[in-house]
């Protein structure tokens, strides 16, 4: 029997074919090192990338230049408990796992990418607002013992962050920050190529910053977070108060018209030219570039990408959250590019891209709905050394 040995400890290894490994684990670093087939490395690998979401759970077989050879989506049954969604998902990968074991090579490992405040020493998912009664649940030592092997655990956020920073709009700098546009709001932060997690694995809630301290109370117990105003939810939300008010008939009346009224269609109106529906995207571009312009002071870094599926609305709030991040940080007045009207977005800029100075770049994310599933196969994918240093180990 094949054994991993993690930090001092065993554990079997039957179920995946991942053979002969030694695995490294730190709070900030994962690699697996192969004795038998360390001379092979260079042979065809591929990874499994779970998204796991309050709504869907989405499952990927990905190769090692980022190709998603199969996907997998279906809803999470968040309803039927936490152990059928954690059984339904390592059902799923164990037979990828046994379908391409062989026609795409290697397996190098598992990556899991989960919404909530994740303790990264010992895999303990503390919080989830998508993920109700999953409160203190040892997701990654659950996952563990039904697959038999080690698994990297991340929040979503950082994720999508680590696959946008492989593949997507920051795949030619070395630092990143990246906000997330979903039902909430998170983030992520990629120094040197490596998520940054902070103390514990909690750094980048940027949807929790303070855009106005009296305003919507937010689900983490502040007020006016940054997620009371740039999430889908907020959208809605500001969306049935202008109609409350009566502010905004033709909202209304789509409200009325439209049994699953959502942010997509304050969008659709907004571009349409309604002008409630314009004055909520115009909210949101002015609270994330209130936001930004902190981040750009703070950090100083050359990329900033905004994703997640409120992002597809960007021609909406861009305009407003570019003129309030100039506005707000001198930095960004100071190394905004030349041209910049509603951003970069659909390119991917280097950050030597005027040799003449360096630029703060805001832009769109590339990768969409599949930078999550990219990100988490690409977790296991960094690790993979031939006993290398950490300091020396493959970045992202």
């Amino acid at each position: 029997m094949a054994r991993i040995r993690v930090l001092g400890w065993l554990c079997p290894v039957t179920l995946l074919g991942l053979k002969s490994l030694e695995c490294r684990y730190s709070s900030t670093h994962y690699s697996i090192v192969s004795f038998k087939e360390r001379n092979s490395l260079t042979m065809s690998t591929f990874a499994i990338g779970v998204d796991l979401g309050g709504t869907n759970l989405r499952i990927a077989v990905v190769d090692e230049h980022g190709k998603i050879i199969e996907k997998i989506t279906t809803g999470t049954e968040v309803s039927r408990g936490r152990d059928t969604v954690i059984f339904d998902m390592c059902t799923a990968i164990q037979e990828l796992s046994t379908k391409f074991r062989n026609s795409a090579g290697h397996l190098v490992g598992i990556g899991v990418g989960v919404p909530g405040i994740i303790e990264m020493s010992t895999g303990m998912l503390r919080q989830s607002p998508n993920l109700p009664g999953w409160e203190d649940y040892p997701v990654r030592e659950e996952i563990e013992q039904r697959l038999g092997t080690r698994v990297v655990l991340e929040n979503d956020a950082n994720s999508a962050a680590l696959g946008e920073k492989w593949l997507g709009a920051a795949a030619n700098v070395d630092d990143m920050c990246m906000i997330t546009l979903g039902t909430g709001v998170g983030g992520g932060l990629v120094l040197q190529g490596r998520v940054w997690h902070g103390m514990t694995g909690m750094a980048g809630e940027f949807g929790h910053i303070t855009v106005d301290p009296k305003g919507p109370p937010c689900g983490c117990g502040s007020q006016g977070c940054l997620e009371q105003y740039a999430s889908a939810t907020a959208v809605k939300r500001m969306a049935i108060e202008a109609v409350a008010n009566g502010s905004a008939p033709e909202l209304g009346r789509a409200m009325n018209e439209t049994p699953e009224f959502s942010s997509k269609v304050v969008y659709q109106m907004a571009i349409q030219g309604d002008e409630p529906a314009r004055n909520i995207f115009h909210t949101v571009g002015k609270a994330l570039g209130i936001v930004l312009a902190d981040l750009v002071n703070i950090f100083n870094i050359p990329m900033y990408v905004i994703g997640g599926g409120v992002s597809s609305a960007w021609e909406a709030f861009a305009p407003a959250m570019l003129e309030e991040t100039r506005k707000n940080s001198f930095v960004y007045r100071a190394t905004a590019p030349t041209h910049n009207v509603a951003g970069v977005a659909g390119n991917k800029i280097h950050d030597d891209s005027l040799p003449s100075r360096r630029t703060t770049i805001i832009t769109q994310a590339l990768l969409g709905s599949d930078a999550g599933l990219i990100g988490a196969a690409r977790l296991p994918m960094i690790g993979v050394s031939d006993f290398l240093p950490e300091q020396q180990m493959k970045r992202a």
